[in-house]
């Protein structure tokens, strides 16, 4: 269950990252971020944001928004079913 919490504040701060570029499509000057999700170790994923030279690619911006709510929702899935199968052996110990 960590490695999916893990998961899920990763996907965060990619949404974070990518909610800011598209809110400074207009502004002069910005340069915008560049986020990517790589696995650490066995229970561990983080965001790596990086800084880029160009502008916000709004066909980017938005089509990465997929996968990042795609992500979000499988880990909490797997929580979830994490959940209710240790609420499913509490009730078969009372």
């Amino acid at each position: 269950m960590n490695i999916n919490t893990n998961s899920m504040m990763a996907h965060q701060d990619w949404m974070n990252s990518n909610a800011n570029n598209i809110a400074n499509v207009n502004t002069e000057g910005f340069k915008s971020t560049q986020t990517t999700i790589q696995n650490r170790s066995q229970n561990s994923v983080q965001a790596l944001t990086k800084s880029t030279e160009d502008g916000t690619n709004l066909a980017r911006e938005i089509t990465e928004q997929i996968p990042i709510e795609k992500a979000h929702s499988a880990n909490a899935k797997a929580i979830k079913a994490y959940d209710e199968m240790i609420g499913s052996l509490i009730d078969l110990t009372v």
